[in-house]
Formats: structure tokens, C-alpha cells, sequence
């Protein structure tokens, strides 16, 4: 909705000022009409309404403004005020009432259209709404776009579009018409009407970067390659120095094993301004999994990972993390997380990971240390008892190990394979006590979970 301008009176004289037209009644003249001598009442009635709405007292407010207009029922000012009040009061029928009297007595006062399409809007009488925003339609044309929208909330999408297109040819296009566009033509199945829409402001608007990338978006989502790599193209021919477009030419080139000018794509996307962090993760995630089966071109995988600015650089971490993982190269994934993890310490998945692969690289000593720490940290994750556990018994500290493994077991919560876990190990450091009878205990816990 248009911003509205509300209407302060500060004196009872405005009532009387030529451009809003409230000239119903002078204040500063004697009574010579049939309110006798009621203009001081009527004063005063106005201005302790006024103050009484001013300090949110508006059962009080709306009392006052019903005895003004007891007095003089032709001033529209007094309903408007008065649907305001009820509105505030939550009586809403009454504050309908009033606002829709304000507007019979002056139709074509903007401002109380105005009220009375925001009190239809905030109740979702889209009729209405509609109904009054077309007597509004005329004041300014930001209630045109409020028009589109009630249209497309009621699926009258026909009307939204008619009303869409004249205002992108008067006033250009919005990414917040365009929002309602796609809406209307995805509800329609328009997709060939939203293409042709795209594709005319290409051709007639070519310097402009965005109409570009929203049509290679459509062909893509529509399967036309072809006609997106094309378009891609043909805005990298027009505009050279476009970053955005490199998103959609990265893909296209590796599609057709042009590995030379992904490969440079992809360096311009990692290292762009423009681009979120989230596309460029998902760029180099792509060519991490190309990667995998083209090993040939790991070090300009590596190339681009370091390209990355330090604010993006902790996911494109946790990717290469996860590349050397699935390499089972559990050093190098080790050397990435921890990089990952000294930008971020809260991190509690990659701090998982760090000590899980520690543990597989027999480094018990640091993983005692890191998971003693993590637990002043997160004192409630009984993983963290479970890995300390397994370090002291590798470090054969039994003792302590039994005292952590008993605490961490308080706070399993319905996980039975790390019951389990917990058991086997408790069995463990009892066995490196050589107190066979509690280590076959555990033991027999521990089996009877797994079974």
C-alpha cells in the first residue's frame, strides 16, 4: 500500500482551509446556522476527542467524536476520526461504518479511501479492497501495483497482467512486479507468454544485464539449453565485463566438455563481488564433483578454493573437506576442517568430523585434548563423552575413561546404537582394569542393544 500521509489536525481552524474542504462549519465566525450556540461545545468535544486519541485513550475518543457529530453530522473529518477509534477499539463493523460514511460525505478524498482500503485489506476483504483501491487508482500510481496484487491474490490473473504491463511500459519494470508476473504466469501455465515477455525486453532494452539473466533463467528451467547458452552468450558479447553471467556459462561450458573456459568461468564466480557466497559454494561444489571424475584437474580445483575471499572461504573449506573425504585422503580432509573450523569455533558438525577423523588417524592424544575442551563447551552432547572415552582408553587411562563414559550416559536420549557404543567401551576400560566381571557386563549390554 502506498505510504499513507495521515492527517494532523492541530487546530480546529484546519477544518476550514480551502484544499481539505471541511468549510462545514467556522469556528471563527457567530452561529448563524441551526447549531444555535453550540460551536464552543462542539470545540471543545473536538479537541478533548483529539486529545484523548492522541494519548491511545480511544473508547473515550470515539465517545467525543459521537457527540460532535451529534452536533453537526455533514463534517467527514469526525467519521474518519471515529472509524479510526472503533478500528483501534477492534469494533470493527462500527469502524467500517464510519469510514465508509467519511467517504460518502467526500468521495474524492484521498486519504479516506485510503483508510478505508487499508481497513479492507487488514481484514482480508479483498473485494473491497478492490472495489476502493480503483477510486484510488487515480491519485497516484503506486495503487495501480496495489490493484495488481489484490488481483492476483483473488487469481485474477488476466487483469493483474493487463495492469502489469501498462505500468512496466510507463514506468519501466520492478523486481516487485516481477514477482507478481511470474506468480500470475506460473499459476496460468503462461510459460510461453512469460518467455516472449522476457525475450521483448532484450530486444529492446540490450544494454541491460538483468533482462538477460532472467531469460536464461526461464529457457533453463524450461530445458532449453540451447537457447539459455545462447542468450548467455549474447550477454558476454554485449556486456563483457558481466560476473553474473559466468553462473550460467560455467555449466554450459562443462555440459559441453569445454573444460578450458569452465575452469575460467568458474575463477571469475569465486572471486566476484556480485555473487552471493551461497552460488559460489555451489559452483565449486559442481566442480568438486567434476573433479572427482577428472582428477587431472585437481590443482585448479585447489586454484580456485584459494581464490576465495576469507568471508566466503569457510564453506568452500567444508568443500574440500568433504572432496578429500570422499577421496578417503582423511589427512588432507583433516587439514581443511581444521581451516574451516578456526574460522568458525561454534561449529559443532566440522569440530565432529575433526575428531572422528583423528580418531581414525590414531592421533589420541589430540583427540583427548580437543574433545576435554569441547566439553566445557557443550557439556550436554554425549558424543563428546564417547569420543573423550575412546582416547582415554586408547591412551589406556581406564579410570577416567569409565567416569566420562558413566556421565555421557546420562544424556543419551533415545539412541540405542550409542548405548551400545557406550557399553563396548565401558567393557573396554574394565578390561584394561582386568575386572573381567564388569567388562563381560558391559560387554553383554552392549550386545544385547546391537541384537
Amino acid at each position: 500500500m502506498k505510504q499513507k500521509i495521515y492527517l494532523f489536525i492541530f487546530t480546529i481552524g484546519m477544518l476550514i482551509f480551502p484544499e481539505v474542504n471541511y468549510a462545514q462549519v467556522d469556528f471563527n465566525k457567530l452561529p448563524n446556522d441551526d447549531l444555535g450556540n453550540n460551536d464552543d461545545e462542539f470545540q471543545e468535544l473536538f479537541y478533548e476527542a483529539l486529545k484523548q486519541k492522541s494519548i491511545e485513550n480511544f473508547d473515550r475518543a470515539a465517545e467525543n467524536f459521537q457527540k460532535c457529530i451529534a452536533l453537526n453530522k455533514a463534517v467527514p473529518v469526525l467519521y474518519f476520526e471515529l472509524g479510526k477509534s472503533y478500528f483501534k477499539l477492534k469494533n470493527y463493523n462500527a469502524a467500517e461504518d464510519a469510514l465508509k460514511k467519511a467517504v460518502d460525505l467526500e468521495p474524492d478524498n484521498e486519504w479516506f479511501l485510503d483508510e478505508l482500503y487499508g481497513f479492507y485489506a487488514g481484514q482480508n476483504d479483498l473485494d473491497n479492497a478492490i472495489k476502493t483501491v480503483k477510486q484510488l487508482v487515480s491519485y497516484h500510481p503506486d495503487y495501480k501495483e496495489d490493484l495488481a496484487s489484490l488481483y492476483v491474490k483473488t487469481k485474477k490473473y488476466d487483469e493483474a497482467l493487463q495492469l502489469l504491463d501498462e505500468l512496466d511500459t510507463k514506468f519501466g519494470v520492478s523486481i516487485a512486479r516481477d514477482r507478481l508476473r511470474n506468480i500470475a504466469y506460473e499459476a496460468t501455465g503462461r510459460k510461453k507468454d512469460q518467455i516472449e515477455n522476457l525475450e521483448s525486453r532484450v530486444e529492446n532494452n540490450p544494454d541491460k544485464e538483468s533482462n538477460y539473466l532472467a531469460l536464461i533463467f526461464r529457457y533453463s528451467e524450461n530445458n532449453n539449453k540451447e537457447k539459455a547458452f545462447e542468450t548467455a552468450k549474447e550477454l558476454l558479447k554485449t556486456n563483457p565485463n558481466s560476473q553474473l553471467v559466468h553462473l550460467a556459462l560455467y555449466k554450459f561450458y562443462l555440459d559441453e566438455n569445454n573444460t578450458d573456459k569452465a575452469i575460467e568461468s568458474m575463477k571469475i564466480v569465486v572471486q566476484s563481488t556480485q555473487i552471493k557466497p551461497e552460488a559460489k559454494v555451489k559452483v565449486l561444489s559442481d566442480f568438486v564433483n567434476f573433479v572427482k571424475q577428472n582428477p587431472q584437474y585437481e590443482a585448479d580445483l585447489l586454484e580456485a578454493t584459494a581464490m576465495v575471499s576469507q568471508e566466503d572461504n569457510e564453506k568452500s573449506l567444508l568443500e574440500m573437506g568433504q572432496y578429500y573425504l570422499s577421496k578417503n585422503d582423511k589427512p588432507k580432509a583433516l587439514e581443511y576442517f581444521e581451516k574451516a573450523l578456526a574460522q568458525d569455533s561454534n561449529n559443532f558438525a566440522v569440530l565432529k568430523n575433526i575428531l572422528l577423523l583423528q580418531i581414525d588417524l590414531q592421533d589420541y592424544k589430540q583427540v583427548e585434548e580437543k574433545s576435554t575442551d569441547a566439553l566445557e563447551k557443550y557439556p550436554s552432547q554425549p558424543l563428546l563423552y564417547l569420543i573423550n572415552g575412546v582416547a582415554l582408553n586408547n591412551l589406556n587411562q581406564p579410570k577416567k575413561a569409565i567416569d566420562t563414559l558413566e556421565i555421557g550416559l546420562d544424556y543419551i536420549i533415545d539412541d540405542v546404537k550409542m548405548e551400545a557404543d557406550f557399553y563396548s567401551q565401558l567393557s573396554k576400560a574394565y578390561t584394561l582394569l582386568n575386572n573381567t566381571d564388569k567388562a563381560k557386563t558391559f560387554s553383554d549390554k552392549a550386545q544385547q542393544l546391537k541384537n
